[in-house]
């Protein structure tokens, strides 16, 4: 799956995945208008609910909510339960709601021939999952990525890029995503340089409020991104206690209930001209515990009200 080198000149001329001149963007602010975002829901937030596919959408639906983020793995089990893809593409478009992203493990990035094979037939598959769907595009995280050592950043690019090429075929988009620890994607800044370096016009990042602290990253390397980089990210905040270095999933809380800088954030998007999707995504088993369309409601107020406090 080697493809031939390709300048990173050349892909910045072409993508637009970092958005040369920051400053002169950022002068330019006063006269740019209000971002206007979208919102997804990312079906983590109420994967404790053990609601099938079709209820999820119902509840986004319900909520308020413009955009869906599911699972690739609930998607699986309502289709080998007999439901049908087309049924939940129709009750989404009946709803107005867009599948914006979605959510797969495929081992993609593995340095293992073989397995890596098998994790392209794997996103191959879920690829098609989501087009049925009418969706757009898919996470491509580090799954399957070892724990204790990193893959190179150059072979993942290469990986990233026949990725990409598959998504050109299957008509969805694979977004690089870290996981704030990871050793192989763990920063925003090895992300971005592997989306870089694919050198490929629709490469993109999925960026998170909780990874990139996580992995140690400063917001304000989100300013070195545009509107091609930024299409999706997930939204969500994090306490003082624990601390960055023990934090883990579930300890995510509403948007506006720790001590992320979403101000930052959200206004830094405002000012390289990018409005992505935020998507809604949670792991938190407290939640878990309450009905599903009160906490997708609480959800979504929560972020409407970290956007006007932005004055976005």
């Amino acid at each position: 799956m080697n493809t031939p080198p390709v300048s990173r000149r050349g892909f910045l001329a072409g993508s637009a995945l970092a958005v040369a001149g920051s400053t002169r963007l950022a002068s330019a602010n006063p006269t740019q208008p209000p971002a206007r975002f979208r919102y997804g829901l990312n079906m983590s937030t109420i994967r404790g609910q053990k609601l099938d596919a079709a209820e999820e959408i119902e509840i986004a639906a319900k909520a308020g909510y413009d955009a869906v983020e599911p699972w690739l793995g609930t998607l699986g089990q309502y289709v080998g339960k007999g439901g049908k893809l087309a049924d939940l593409r129709k009750r989404l478009e009946d709803h107005g709601l867009t599948v914006e992203s979605a959510i797969g493990f495929a081992p993609w990035i593995v340095d293992d021939d073989a397995k890596r094979a098998e994790g392209f037939e794997q996103a191959k598959r879920d690829m098609d999952t989501i087009a049925q769907l009418g969706g757009i595009r898919i996470a491509a995280p580090p799954a399957g990525a070892p724990g204790d050592s990193a893959i190179d950043p150059m072979r993942a690019a290469e990986r990233y890029r026949a990725l990409l090429e598959l998504g050109d075929e299957m008509g969805v988009i694979p977004q690089i995503e870290m996981w704030g620890g990871n050793k192989s994607i763990g920063r925003v800044s090895t992300a971005v340089f592997i989306a870089m370096e694919a050198g490929h016009p629709k490469a993109c990042f999925l960026g998170d409020v909780y990874h990139t602290y996580k992995g140690g990253s400063d917001f304000a390397s989100l300013l070195q991104l545009g509107p091609q980089a930024l299409q999706t990210f997930h939204m969500n905040d994090y306490p003082a206690d624990p601390p960055r270095e023990s934090i883990k999933d579930e300890h995510r809380v509403y948007p506006g209930d720790g001590i992320a800088p979403l101000t930052e954030i959200l206004q830094g998007f405002h000012q390289v001209g990018a409005s992505p999707v935020l998507s809604l995504e949670l792991f938190n088993r407290s939640y878990w515990k309450q009905p599903a369309l009160e906490v997708a409601k609480t959800g979504l107020a929560k972020m409407k009200a970290a956007v006007a406090k932005a004055g976005l």
